[in-house]
């Protein structure tokens, strides 16, 4: 039975952790891409949604994992602590620091274009029935606007902490993927 439980476990963790991993990885890229090419924000939402959703079917490979462990009776093997550890700080890394930021992030794209756009609206009405004179001021007053807008909605530092706590995420599960393939202690010789 433990056969069954330990390939639950790793099946589980292959198909719910590496598509995190992966599309983590890929959203700090996509972000500084969104910020200069409004195509690219579907791409980032599928990111976003994958990581979310993902990140709810890795709560499997914690479940089997200790199943698994129980089964075998390693629960209170050093290797197994410090991999559940990992594991925790894992889950905290993407639950409090990946997944949040990844949200505004996308928010704050989101909201870009749509505040640049109402700015432009806002300039064509007040620039209609003035002078020609008056319509290049309406036009360069409307362009600081949106220079200034552009500048709020800078996501570089955002997609660099971003980048580096999904760096963290992937160091962590890397370390429990090897912890559980050396196991440190174990009887297999492996």
């Amino acid at each position: 039975m433990s056969k069954l439980f330990l390939i639950l476990h790793v099946l589980a963790a292959i198909l719910a952790i590496g598509p995190v991993a992966v599309a983590a990885s890929m959203f700090p890229p996509a972000l500084r891409n969104a910020k200069t090419d409004p195509d690219s924000l579907p791409a980032l939402r599928n990111l976003h949604r994958i990581c979310r959703v993902y990140a709810v079917f890795g709560i499997a490979v914690p479940v089997f994992g200790f199943i698994t462990a129980s089964s075998m009776g390693v629960l209170s093997d050093p290797w197994l602590v410090i991999s559940i550890l990992l594991t925790a700080a894992a889950a905290a890394v993407l639950g409090l620091l990946v997944l949040p930021r990844q949200a505004a992030a996308l928010a704050a794209v989101e909201g870009a274009p749509a505040a640049s756009r109402m700015e432009g609206v806002a300039a064509e009405r007040q620039t209609e029935g003035a002078s020609a004179e008056h319509q290049t001021e309406g036009a360069s007053g409307g362009g600081r606007a949106q220079r200034a807008q552009g500048e709020g909605s800078d996501v570089g530092p955002l997609a660099a902490r971003l980048a580096m706590f999904t760096g963290v995420f992937n160091v962590l599960w890397a370390v429990v993927t090897i912890l559980m393939i050396v196991r440190p202690g174990s009887t297999t010789g492996a």
